[in-house]
C-alpha cells in the first residue's frame, strides 16, 4: 500500500467441475497475470478449486484429496510470487466438511475461513454436504502440508502495510447479520467474498444493490468474485460476477456471461475509508458494542499476519474525477433538482420565519449572483409570492464592463423581478476623499472600498423595503478568503455558502439549457462564459475585463479539487498532489491539463490562503448545507483562526 491505495482483483477462471488439476492451472494463470500487474490481493470464486456444482461428488474422498493436492500445488507455485491469493475449496475438519476460503502467500497457507450461512432452499442444497462455521469448535488441523487453526471466530488478515481484510463466502452477505459486520467493526478495511450465485431475472441488480449497501454500511472495500461459465449445469446458469466496491461506489466490474476467464481490477483507497470511519461517530459507537462483547468473552477475533511485500513501483491506475463536486451525467437532472430544493427550502424557511416577502441582492452579471437570483426566483414561485418582491440591485463601479452590466439588466428583466440601479462611483470617490486615498492607486483599499460600499447599499436598502439581504458568495471563495471582510463576505442569508464555483457553473448552465425562456437562456450562457472577476479595477482599453480572478488566485477547478480532498478526507498535500496529477493529466480528461509545476504552485497558494483566511469563515452568515463539504463554523468546519500551516507547506516543498 502506498498513498493509502491497495491493488486488488476479483478473478473468475474458466473451470471444469470436479477437475481440480485443470482448475488449478486456470487459477495459477490468473494469479501470475495479477502479480504482473502489481495486484496485492486476489480473490477467486467459492469452491473454485473443485467447482461449486459438484453436488454429491463432495462426498467422494477422491475429490477431497484432489482438492488438497491442488492446493499443495498452488502453494508451491506461489512460493516466489509477491501476491496474496484467496481460493475456495472443501476442507475436512474432524467429522465436518467445511466450505472454506484459503488464504495463501509465498508458499504458506495463512488461514482457512469456513462459510457461516449455508443456503438450503430453492436450487441450493449446501447443508446436504457441508457444515456451518457455527457447528465448529476451534480446531488445529494438518492440511496441505501446514498446521492451521480453523475457527468459527472472526479472522482478520493483516498485510505488511497494516491493511486488515476479512473473508465471507457467498450466502454470508445475504444474511440479516453478515459476518462482514463484525469483521468491519473489528477493523477490516476490505472484505473479500468468494461466491457462487446463479443468475435469475433481476437478481444481478439486487446483488449490486446488496453489495453497495454492505460496502457503504460497513465503510469497507468489498471485493466479490462469483462463479462463471464453467459452473453452469442442469437447471442453473452462472454469469461470473466480479465486482469491486468502495464505500458503496462501484470501482470495477468484469464482463458477465463471458466464455473466457476474466478479472476485475481496482485500487481501493484505504486511507479514504479510514477517514470516513473516524469522522462517523455512529460507526465508532457500533465498534464499542463489539468491544463489549469481546470483553465479556462471548467471542474473540483472530489476527493473522501476512508476509511482507518486495519493494515495487507504485502507479495510480484508478481514475480520478477532476470535478468531484459535479454530479455524474447519469443523475444530472435529479442532482440539480435536489441542490435547488435544498437552497430553496432553506431560504423559504427563513422568509416564512421572519414573515417577509422581500429579498434584496446585488446582481453583478457574474456567476454567483446569477445562481442566487435563480434560487430566489424558485423560492418565490414555490411560496406563491410575487417575483417583484425580489429586488435586484446592479451597482456599477470603476471596473464594471458593458458585458456584465447588460447581462445583469437583461436577466433581471427577463425573470420579472424589481430592478434597481445605484452607481457606487460618487459615494466611493467621496469616501476616498474622506480617508485621504489617492484613487489612482489601485490597491486593496481601492478594491475593498467598492465592495463595502455595495454591501452598505444592500443593507440600507433592505431596511428601507423591509426584507433581507441574500448573500451570493460561494464555497470556493470562502475557502480562499476571496471576499472582502464585512463586504461581500456579509449578508443575512447566504444561499451559495456551501456550493463551490465549479458546481455553480454547472447549475447555471443546467438551468439555461432546461428551465428558462430563450432570452434568459442566452443571457445565462453568456454569464457562464464570462471570465470570473470581482471587477474592482478598470477594464482594459477595449472595455474587456482586466482583473481575472483565476489569474490571481488560480483556476477554480484546481482549488475545488484541492478543497474536496483536503476537507472531505483530510488527505496530505503529497496525496492531493498525486490525485491532481492523475485527474488533470489524463489524456481523456474533459478538464484542462496542468503540469506538475502548475499544480504545485496553486496547491501551495491554496494552503497559504486557506489557513490565513480562516478569520473570515469564523463569522459567516447562515446558509444551507448542500453537499458533504461545508465551511460553516456552526457545522462541519471548526478551526482556530490563527492555526499554523507550516507542516503542510513544508511537505509541499518536498514535492
Amino acid at each position: 500500500m502506498k498513498y493509502g491505495f491497495i491493488n486488488v482483483a476479483a478473478a473468475v477462471p474458466v473451470v471444469k467441475v470436479a477437475d481440480c488439476h485443470y482448475n488449478m492451472q486456470q487459477i495459477e494463470s490468473q494469479i501470475a497475470q495479477a502479480e504482473g500487474k502489481g495486484i496485492e490481493v486476489i480473490v477467486f470464486p467459492e469452491l473454485s478449486i473443485t467447482g461449486y456444482t459438484c453436488q454429491d461428488l463432495f462426498r467422494q474422498q477422491q475429490l477431497l484429496d484432489s482438492a488438497e493436492n491442488a492446493l499443495l500445488q498452488l502453494l508451491d507455485f506461489t512460493r516466489q510470487l509477491d501476491i496474496i491469493s484467496i481460493v475456495g475449496l472443501p476442507v475436512v475438519v474432524g467429522d465436518l466438511l467445511l466450505n472454506c476460503g484459503a488464504v495463501i502467500q509465498r508458499g504458506e497457507l495463512l488461514g482457512l475461513v469456513p462459510k457461516t450461512y449455508l443456503p438450503n432452499y430453492s436450487e441450493f442444497y449446501e447443508k446436504r454436504w457441508f457444515a456451518s462455521a457455527q457447528d465448529l469448535r476451534p480446531t488445529e488441523i494438518r492440511f496441505a502440508g501446514n498446521r492451521i487453526m480453523v475457527s468459527p471466530d472472526p479472522t482478520l488478515f493483516r498485510t505488511c502495510d497494516g491493511v486488515l481484510f476479512g473473508i465471507e463466502i457467498c450466502e454470508d452477505v445475504w444474511a440479516p447479520t453478515p459476518p462482514s459486520n463484525e469483521l468491519a467493526l473489528a477493523g477490516a478495511d476490505i472484505i473479500f467474498n468468494l461466491s457462487a450465485s446463479d443468475e435469475l431475472i433481476g437478481k444481478h441488480k439486487y446483488l449490486q444493490s446488496l453489495l453497495a449497501q454492505q460496502s457503504a454500511r460497513t465503510m469497507t472495500g468489498y471485493v466479490y468474485s462469483g462463479s462463471g461459465f464453467g459452473e453452469s449445469t442442469q437447471d442453473v446458469v452462472y454469469g461470473g460476477n466480479s465486482m469491486v466496491y468502495e464505500n458503496g461506489i462501484l470501482l470495477s466490474e468484469g464482463e458477465r456471461f463471458s466464455l473466457d476467464s476474466q478479472m476485475a481490477v481496482a485500487q481501493i483507497d484505504v486511507e479514504r475509508l479510514r477517514s470516513e470511519r473516524r469522522t462517523n461517530s455512529t460507526y465508532v459507537n457500533a465498534q464499542r458494542n463489539l468491544k463489549q462483547s469481546l470483553a465479556e468473552g462471548q467471542e474473540k477475533v483472530n489476527y493473522v499476519d501476512c508476509h511482507s511485500y518486495s519493494p515495487r513501483d507504485f502507479k495510480l491506475f484508478r481514475a480520478i474525477d477532476p470535478h468531484p463536486f459535479i454530479p455524474s451525467s447519469a443523475d444530472m437532472a435529479a442532482s440539480c433538482e435536489q441542490i435547488f430544493n435544498i437552497q430553496v427550502g432553506g431560504l423559504a424557511k427563513r422568509l416564512k420565519h421572519i414573515n417577509t416577502q422581500t429579498v434584496v441582492l446585488g446582481i453583478s452579471g457574474g456567476l454567483d449572483s446569477t445562481l442566487a437570483l435563480l434560487v430566489c426566483v424558485k423560492t418565490f414561485d414555490k411560496l406563491g409570492l410575487d417575483r417583484r418582491g425580489i429586488v435586484g440591485v446592479t451597482m456599477p463601479g470603476f471596473g464594471t464592463t458593458d458585458r456584465t452590466y447588460h447581462n445583469a439588466l437583461a436577466l433581471m428583466k427577463s425573470l420579472g423581478i424589481t430592478l434597481r440601479e445605484i452607481s457606487i462611483a460618487k459615494a466611493v470617490m467621496q469616501h476616498f476623499e474622506d480617508i485621504g486615498h489617492d484613487p489612482k492607486i489601485h490597491d486593496v483599499t481601492y478594491e475593498n472600498s467598492q465592495a463595502r460600499e455595495r454591501t452598505q447599499i444592500l443593507m440600507d436598502l433592505t431596511n428601507q423595503v423591509g426584507g433581507i439581504v441574500v448573500g451570493t458568495g460561494d464555497l470556493s471563495e470562502l475557502a480562499l478568503g476571496w471576499a472582502t471582510y464585512n463586504g461581500d463576505h456579509m449578508s443575512m442569508y447566504g444561499v451559495n455558502a456551501s456550493i463551490p464555483k465549479t458546481l455553480i457553473q454547472y447549475l447555471v448552465r443546467y438551468v439555461a439549457n432546461n428551465e428558462v425562456d430563450e432570452a434568459s437562456r442566452a443571457t445565462l450562457l453568456d454569464i457562464v462564459d464570462t471570465p470570473i472577476s470581482p471587477e474592482l479595477t478598470p477594464a482594459d482599453e477595449k472595455g474587456n475585463i482586466k482583473q481575472k480572478t483565476e489569474d490571481l488566485v488560480g483556476p477554480y477547478e484546481l482549488h475545488d479539487f484541492f478543497l474536496y480532498y483536503f476537507l472531505r478526507f483530510g488527505f496530505s498535500p503529497r496525496k492531493i498532489f498525486l490525485l491532481a496529477q492523475t485527474a488533470f493529466q489524463q489524456n481523456d480528461s474533459a478538464s484542462a491539463t496542468y503540469d506538475d509545476d502548475t499544480i504545485k504552485k496553486w496547491l501551495t497558494t491554496f494552503y497559504r490562503r486557506f489557513f490565513s483566511q480562516q478569520f473570515k469563515r469564523s463569522c459567516l452568515p447562515d446558509g444551507p448545507k448542500v453537499g458533504s463539504v461545508s465551511l460553516s463554523p456552526r457545522g462541519d468546519w471548526r478551526m482556530p483562526s490563527d492555526a499554523s500551516s507550516a507542516i503542510w507547506l513544508k511537505e509541499l516543498e518536498t514535492l
